[in-house]
């Protein structure tokens, strides 16, 4: 066991369209490597919503797997999120990128009518049980919106997106490049990245932001049982 701070990264495949933002995710471990911590990289065991060809932005009719996929971000060091145990953990971070809304939940297409995967579902309520600090990136936390009901969250100035936020529970603050919101009460980091048109300087702003803030939550103490 290591006496580092521990972060498990949800991942949502790879590459901006259809699965976890790439930027966003390799400047997070980054962050959380510079600064002292150690990672393990998660995704679940389901297909995309469907495979966008990059270079043109058109969807193929191919297939893929996300949690195959995201293997590719993490050099093959990945876990089925299926085995996630926030016990192992200090912190759960997830970066954005459409997979977040496409794949661990249907935001994309549902709005704040969405589901979400279940087994992302039982994840994030596990880790909300032993109020573990969990960070989101750019999209993500409508994620979290969904999940949580609850709590002051941000995704930059996009008014479409930030209303749906609001109207699965939670509360959205406006921010700019690199600038961090915190809920102390649901230990909860957001800062909105690439729902931003941003420079790759300002993506990892965002994320040093966020994994440093989530270390200040950890030193406040190990996680204590939601109340």
């Amino acid at each position: 066991m290591t006496d580092k701070p521990r972060f498990a990264i949800l991942l949502s495949g790879c590459g901006v369209f259809d699965g976890a933002e790439i930027h966003e995710a390799v400047l997070t471990l980054l962050a959380i490597d510079r600064q002292g911590g150690v990672f393990q990289c998660f995704a679940p065991d389901i297909p995309q919503m469907h495979v966008i060809d990059h270079g043109t932005g058109e969807p193929t009719s191919e297939t893929r797997n996300v949690l195959t996929e995201a293997a590719r971000i993490a050099r093959g060091a990945i876990a089925d999120l299926a085995t996630f145990d926030p016990a192992a953990f200090d912190a759960l971070i997830l970066p954005g990128g459409f997979g977040a809304a496409k794949n661990l939940c249907t935001f994309a297409v549902d709005g704040p009518e969405c589901t979400v995967d279940p087994t992302v579902e039982a994840a994030l309520t596990k880790a909300r049980a032993v109020n573990l600090p969990i960070g989101a990136l750019c999209i993500a936390p409508v994620v979290l919106a969904k999940v949580l009901g609850a709590g002051r969250l941000t995704i930059g100035s996009d008014k479409d997106v930030a209303a749906g936020i609001e109207a699965m529970g939670a509360t959205h603050q406006e921010t700019t490049h690199g600038e961090i919101v915190v809920d102390e009460g649901l230990r909860v980091v957001t800062s909105p990245c690439y729902m931003l048109d941003a420079t790759v300087s300002q993506i990892a702003e965002g994320a040093d932001n966020t994994v440093a803030a989530l270390m200040d939550m950890i030193k406040e103490g190990q996680p204590r049982a939601a109340e």
